[in-house]
């Protein structure tokens, strides 16, 4: 299963996976969008918007069997794409874990939709793009690439290190794309994993060329890491790959590093991240990093580069 953040009970992960996680038809979601042109109610006056969450409560819960024991917070209102639509922010809480997401509610109560709703006159990834920040963080590849591959991930996730070994072919094929490494370290689940990505940070400090050998090396020996070795690991890494082991190890006890890995987490948040690896193609969403999909949005972004 890939790593989604903090796994919730059986009982309650198949009404998840119907409302908290948005994929893309090429993913293997059968996922039907909705036209809000098509199904909106008549316009009419909002329904009170504190009356409106509790009928969208009262909803969700009866939709997804959400009993008392899972607590259910919505909100606060956004304005949607669609006028005639709220955006709503949902977070379920089950025994102290947590899982959210997001669904449609028109503004007079009558309709939910789930799902995305697009702007057809805007660029759909724009948004996606404009978030990104690609000044700071380990690349590789030409700096001025028509395409961009950015990767959220997380050193101990297993299927992040399944990525990892996918990609080498993939960078091989298409020596145009810059490749550009985000830390997302899913810490509630990994108990290594912040502690690895203070490593990489601090890697990337001393030397880019030296993070993809440490890179790859964590990756290389994960099943050999534990929150016992870890440090020790990082530190064998970073002098074998030539790095000033006393730089290194100030370094990682720095708050800048640290608050280095909360803004590359923090953005991937706000990109709407929750699992690793999450890979973003000139801002184009792929969650799981699926290679035959990885290379089908490559080869679009380059034929579009072409005309």
């Amino acid at each position: 299963m890939r790593h989604t953040g903090p796994m919730l009970t059986k009982a309650i992960a198949t009404g998840m996976v119907g409302l908290l996680l948005w994929a893309l038809p090429s993913v293997g979601q059968d996922l039907k969008k909705t036209d809000p042109r098509s199904s909106a109610p008549e316009t009419s006056a909002p329904a009170n918007q504190a009356q409106l969450l509790k009928s969208t409560e009262a909803f969700v819960r009866q939709l997804f069997a959400w009993g008392p024991n899972i607590e259910v917070t919505l909100g606060p209102f956004r304005q949607s794409p669609a006028p005639d639509y709220y955006t709503v922010p949902i977070e379920i809480s089950f025994n102290g874990q947590k899982e959210s997401g997001e669904v449609y509610v028109s503004k007079d109560g009558k309709t939910l939709l789930r799902g995305e709703i697009y702007d057809m006159s805007a660029d759909p990834f724009a948004a996606n793009r404009a978030k990104i920040h690609l000044d700071g963080s380990p690349s590789r590849g030409p700096a001025d690439a028509h395409v961009t591959l950015v990767e959220f991930a997380d050193f101990e996730c297993p299927h992040c290190r399944e990525l990892w070994e996918a990609l080498k072919a993939v960078e091989q094929k298409y020596p145009q794309v810059r490749v550009v490494y985000k830390d997302f370290p899913l810490t509630q689940i990994h108990p290594w994993a912040n502690t690895a990505a203070l490593g990489g940070r601090c890697t990337f400090e001393q030397s880019e060329q030296a993070f993809w050998k440490v890179h790859d090396a964590i990756f290389e020996n994960q099943d050999l890491i534990s929150p016992e070795n870890v440090w020790d690991k990082l530190i064998g890494f970073a002098t074998a790959s030539g790095l000033n082991a006393e730089a290194f190890k100030a370094c990682i006890s720095a708050p800048d590093t640290q608050k280095a890995i909360d803004e590359s987490h923090a953005e991937g948040v706000a990109l709407g991240v929750s699992s690793t690896p999450t890979v973003y193609i000139n801002g184009r969403p792929l969650v799981g990093g699926d290679i035959t999909t990885l290379s089908q949005y490559i080869d679009f972004e380059l034929a579009a580069q072409k005309k």
